[in-house]
């Protein structure tokens, strides 16, 4: 099984020490956000085909990163890197050290490792069409070179990503029509060409526009990365979406990064709450009433031999 950490909340910026003693059990448990039960996640060796990292803040991770190699686990990171500032992103790095971070990354742990995410498209009246060409074309080229991928795609307008985002800057932000999404996004494409990047689109049906699907969580990336994956079932999160099957170990109203725009966040005052009743040496990421025995159960795997035998990027002594 593939393990996303975690698109729900910062896993690497905030809760990288949590991961790493999880990893040595060899599990966790998740609450189910429907009926709010734990529910059992293997972080076995054997278990675990590979891991997809989101965050938008690298930089406490990194040694965290070596270890999580020197384990054997095959894995790569989603980036998040937008330049929106402060006003939109409260908490987020400064562009400049994510590039660094990125950089970092790629340095130490192969090309692939890395897909930069502009994500998601934010329009308001200073942030323009223009504008997001602009900053897009700056991010790209401080990247270049050492991504081969940006993902991307418009913000989701749920009930909250509207009240937090109108909170934080009024009415001045909109969602555009389809047709100027897609002039947009022909722009940003041609921009990303240039680069050598490829450029997905991740679930914008409505833009009818010819660009190649995101896979975010992408079995083929993770083969690069030293995986075995064979035949994997894609199960994505919403219509159109081609990710691979995955166990999300994340939980929401978890990530003091403030973002307005963020669907996994309800109000920041709960988050920041949440944050501080982390404990690193839990069983879950946020306390929760967990069974007093993990089950005796193996986790489904998609590896197609014995995880022992995997070739990571670099040599790794792998203690599985």
């Amino acid at each position: 099984m593939v393990i996303s950490a975690s698109y729900k909340t910062d896993i690497p910026a905030f809760y990288g020490r949590w991961l790493l003693k999880r990893l040595d059990a060899g599990y966790c448990w998740v609450k189910n956000p429907f009926s709010e039960r734990p529910f059992f996640v293997s972080l076995a060796c054997e278990d675990v085909d590979g891991i997809v990292f989101w965050t938008k803040n690298a930089w406490p991770f990194m040694s965290a990163a070596e270890e999580v190699r020197r384990k054997s686990f095959p894995f790569y990171f989603q980036y998040t890197v937008t330049g929106y500032g402060e006003v939109i992103e409260r908490a987020v790095v400064r562009p400049s050290r994510s590039v660094d971070a990125i950089r970092r990354i790629v340095d130490q742990f192969g090309s692939g490792s890395v897909i930069w995410r502009y994500d998601p498209i934010v329009l308001t009246d200073s942030m323009s069409f223009d504008w997001h060409v602009e900053n897009f074309s700056n991010l790209a080229a401080a990247l270049a070179g050492y991504v081969d991928e940006v993902a991307t795609k418009f913000m989701v307008v749920h009930s909250k990503t509207r009240r937090n985002l109108t909170a934080a800057i009024g009415r001045s932000w909109f969602d555009p029509d389809p047709a100027s999404k897609a002039e947009l996004l022909r722009a940003i494409d041609g921009v990303s060409k240039s680069q050598e990047m490829r450029m997905t689109l991740c679930s914008e049906p409505e833009t009818q526009i010819d660009l190649p699907k995101a896979v975010c969580i992408d079995a083929a990336r993770l083969n690069r990365m030293g995986a075995h994956i064979e035949a994997p079932r894609t199960l994505g999160n919403r219509h159109g979406c081609l990710c691979i099957e995955a166990r999300d170990i994340g939980d929401y109203d978890t990530c003091p990064q403030g973002c307005a725009y963020c669907y996994a966040t309800q109000q920041q005052r709960l988050t920041i709450l949440r944050h501080s009743q982390h404990d690193p040496l839990a069983e879950s990421l946020i306390p929760m009433r967990c069974p007093s025995q993990p089950p005796n159960v193996r986790q489904p795997t998609l590896l197609d031999c014995d995880p022992r035998s995997r070739i990571v990027s670099s040599p790794a002594t792998g203690d599985c």
